[in-house]
């Protein structure tokens, strides 16, 4: 039990300091960028979301996950990581489907995020998370709920802002 104690602080505190980051530095930053660019930094966030394929070794190691949470977990993530590169690939170049595509990203990496929180809470494996795999639980998993907040909020506020192609101020309409 004061593993999960534990453990549900540290995330908690995770949420805490990254929304004062983010409410004092990143959002006034992202205002100063434009939409195609700001969309690009959040994305970066999830780029690197293959981390979860860790999950095999850990549950080698007696991370107490079942397969079938496992392949989803990793599964869901190695999805959202390409759909995020992706997604930065068309809007620096400047795809007409680069909005669809983040959209595409924020709706896979919602469902999976949910999923993965679901699956965490019945299998308890806050109780059994150590090393790398208790510090993506506690401190990558809170960054990735709030940059996925941020994306559908650059994508909803500045919904008729005009993407500008990467090196020139001429806006491409979506």
């Amino acid at each position: 039990m004061i593993y999960t104690i534990a453990a549900g602080l540290a995330s908690t505190l995770s949420f805490i300091v990254f929304l004062l980051i983010v409410s004092w530095y990143v959002v006034p930053w992202l205002g100063a960028l434009n939409r195609r660019d700001a969309l690009i930094v959040l994305l970066w966030v999830h780029a690197f979301r293959y981390v979860a394929l860790q999950i095999f070794s850990a549950q080698k190691f007696g991370f107490a996950v079942s397969d079938v949470a496992r392949d989803q977990i990793a599964g869901g993530d190695v999805i959202g990581a390409i759909l995020a590169v992706s997604a930065i690939i068309a809007l620096r170049f400047g795809a007409r489907a680069s909005a669809g595509l983040a959209w595409l990203f924020v709706a896979e990496t919602l469902f999976d995020l949910v999923n993965g929180t679901i699956a965490g809470i019945r299998e308890h494996l806050f109780e059994t998370a150590s090393n790398v795999t208790w510090l993506i639980l506690n401190f990558y998993v809170p960054v990735l709920w709030i940059s996925v907040g941020l994306i559908v909020w650059q994508l909803l506020s500045r919904r008729n802002e005009a993407f500008l192609a990467c090196g020139t101020n001429e806006g491409l309409k979506h």
